[in-house]
């Protein structure tokens, strides 16, 4: 209490000047229309830039759920987009056939949204690792998939996390097909550039052009058709000069994928298994 005492009485004059110039002020704004006017516009200036400030905060910590559900919403308008295609190619006029054939396509996909936790683009067998797995009914032989298109295929798991091999992967191959056509062809990367792959076998008397886009085919249990891959970028011939082979603009940036969703249709499983054992019985 001493000391407190000693130091008051020490800068007592520092007190007197603060508590002077608190008063000043205060009648100074209080009784001066402009400067009360310049003080409050001011204030609000400053109000509400931290106000901005904490609303930027709040939009990046839900940026995570956000893109969750764009993810899950792409995947939704791609079908969306193909059963219209469809159903405008066949010129039907019956509405209730669009609408059951969108329910079809879409009654056995189930989204398991997930974040990446390991990534890498400079390899020649690139892997990542997602936060979801066993637990989260992910299983092996699964399809990936983002806001902007396929990432690959789930290759291990464990119970809470899944290795993927990813369009990245000189063991990836994905069977994806011009959109609007039925020319299709294996989707590979050559391992050079992260965003370019290569479409093989692709016939001699097809029709396209440089910007076309090339979508999944639908020729397996791993992914739905119609699922965007990106743009033919160069159209070359195959080295037997049989068939042309065209390189894709990849519509995923790998470098910077953080969200992810992994794609479980009804019965994949199954036919996964029924595949192996066909497999199996033909090399005895």
């Amino acid at each position: 209490m001493r000391a407190l005492l000693d130091f008051l009485a020490r800068y007592h004059h520092w007190f007197l000047f603060v508590m002077l110039e608190g008063i000043s002020l205060v009648l100074l704004f209080q009784f001066n229309h402009f400067h009360n006017s310049v003080w409050l516009t001011t204030a609000n200036t400053v109000v509400g830039r931290l106000n901005e400030w904490e609303q930027q905060a709040l939009r990046y910590i839900t940026l995570g759920d956000v893109n969750k559900a764009l993810v899950q919403r792409n995947m939704l308008l791609e079908q969306n987009n193909l059963v219209l295609a469809e159903e405008v190619a066949m010129l039907t006029h019956d509405s209730t056939r669009a609408e059951q054939l969108q329910a079809d396509r879409l009654s056995g996909i189930r989204l398991i949204p997930a974040r990446v936790v390991t990534n890498s683009v400079m390899r020649r067998d690139n892997l990542l690792t997602i936060n979801v797995g066993e637990d989260d009914g992910v299983r092996p032989e699964m399809g990936v998939v983002s806001g902007t298109g396929v990432v690959g295929i789930v290759y291990m798991t464990a119970p809470h996390y899944a290795i993927v091999m990813p369009l990245l992967n000189s063991h990836s191959n994905i069977s994806c097909r011009l959109r609007g056509s039925e020319y299709f062809g294996s989707l590979k990367w050559e391992g050079h550039n992260p965003l370019f792959a290569t479409l093989d076998d692709i016939p001699r008397h097809a029709r396209f052009k440089l910007g076309d886009a090339v979508e999944t085919s639908g020729f397996s249990a791993v992914f739905p058709p119609g699922l965007f891959m990106g743009k033919v970028d160069k159209i070359e011939n195959s080295d037997d000069g049989l068939s042309y082979k065209l390189r894709v603009n990849l519509s995923i940036d790998f470098a910077r994928l953080q969200d992810v969703c992994v794609v479980a249709q009804e019965f994949q499983t199954e036919i996964h298994e029924l595949e192996q054992r066909a497999d199996s019985t033909m090399t005895r």
